[in-house]
């Protein structure tokens, strides 16, 4: 038996690979001799650097680049298989998962990282870029990264404005001098699963701002700051990011890789799937295990493994959905896709316990999945 074992992260506790790891270990104690072949996925978010680069045979760059908050770190980006094709993924440089809940501040956390992680890369002679925009810490527009690739931002007298939300509001003009000329030589793929515009009620601010730091009584203030940028950039370019689809990714990341590099959204997960030629590698398995930490309606709306299932379906192979925690009343409604689905947590292992020995459950449910398969 050929069992393909495709998870997303559990987020909070496992990276995909090691949720790949630790289902291959509960069915290999079923059954050693079935042939086991992880690929671990993402969805455009945090992760996705590490299943293109390790299902690519890739390598990874590091580099030393500002976290959201300005203080120096260690950061990488990606390089595929084929040498050619750099993977940058936001969150390694401006994500939230880099801060403390203390340390939450809106108003001032910036994407310059990751537009230093660009630079570098550039510096190294990529040009053609995968740019996953997942887990931001920033809802600065991608002001941030753009300041790193040389743009001035300026205000009615020509002076810079400041590096806060607030300086979104005085901006009148932008400053190409020193703006980074090889990215006009440069083709941008974003990996994305939000299709938010960048403003208003569905926009960056109000649907993904409150667990960035934005209090509800913020909410506005920053709307405004983004209108008058999202002025601006329309003045210069005539591209209206206000109610652009997707221009509200990642606190408005989506908006500058739109409008100042040219970028072109795809789906997250159908993005990796076809970068690590999925469909070529699952000829001949009769099983696909995916899961992630937590499956709900939400999962059949571009998450991993749904997309997981979309592809094998095609060459009708049973795809078992393994997650961390799934509500019983969502069971049945995605057992209604999946060929079986599967919770770690049930009446016997709490959510507690799910999460202080994740991998440990995990491999357990996967025993008890594939004993039962094959017995």
């Amino acid at each position: 038996m050929k069992v393909v074992i495709s998870p997303d992260s559990f987020k909070g506790t496992l990276t995909a690979l090691e949720a790949a790891e630790s289902i291959e270990q509960g069915i290999k104690l079923a059954n050693p001799e079935v042939e086991t072949i992880l690929l671990p996925v993402a969805d455009g978010g945090e992760g996705t650097m590490e299943a293109l680069v390790l299902a690519t045979n890739g390598r990874f760059e590091k580099t030393r680049v500002l976290d959201p908050l300005g203080r120096e770190i260690e950061a990488s980006f990606g390089v595929l298989g084929n040498q050619s094709t750099c993977v940058i993924e936001m969150a390694s440089a401006s994500g939230i998962t880099l801060l403390h809940n203390n340390e939450k501040n809106p108003r001032i956390a910036s994407s310059f990282g990751t537009g230093q992680l660009i630079k570098s890369a550039l510096d190294q002679g990529f040009r053609d870029f995968i740019i996953c925009i997942g887990g931001s810490a920033t809802n600065d527009a991608g002001v941030g990264m753009l300041r790193a690739l040389g743009l001035r931002l300026l205000d009615e007298y020509g002076r810079d404005v400041q590096k806060s939300i607030d300086g979104l509001y005085e901006v009148k003009k932008l400053d190409f001098t020193n703006w980074d000329r090889r990215l006009k030589d440069s083709a941008v793929a974003i990996a994305c699963d939000v299709n938010n515009p960048l403003i208003g009620e569905h926009g960056a601010t109000a649907i993904f701002g409150p667990q960035k730091g934005v209090k509800v009584d913020e909410i506005d203030y920053f709307d405004q700051a983004l209108t008058n940028w999202a002025n601006v950039v329309e003045q210069e370019f005539g591209i209206r990011l206000h109610d652009y689809p997707g221009a509200g990714a990642a606190g408005g990341m989506g908006s500058a890789l739109i409008a100042f590099l040219q970028g072109q959204f795809h789906q997250g997960i159908h993005l990796v799937l076809e970068v690590m030629n999925y469909s070529e590698k699952i000829q001949g398995a009769h099983y696909i295990v995916t899961g992630e930490g937590k499956s709900d309606v939400q999962t059949l709306h571009g998450k991993a493994p749904i997309g997981v299932l979309h592809c094998a379906k095609r060459f009708n192979i049973p795809t078992i959905l393994l997650s961390g925690f799934i509500e019983n009343q969502e069971k049945q409604m995605l057992a209604e896709h999946f060929h079986q689905v599967v919770s770690v947590v049930n009446e016997s292992i709490s959510t507690d316990m799910a999460m202080m020995e994740a991998s440990k459950y995990l491999s357990q449910r996967a025993y008890e999945t594939f004993n039962k398969i094959l017995d």
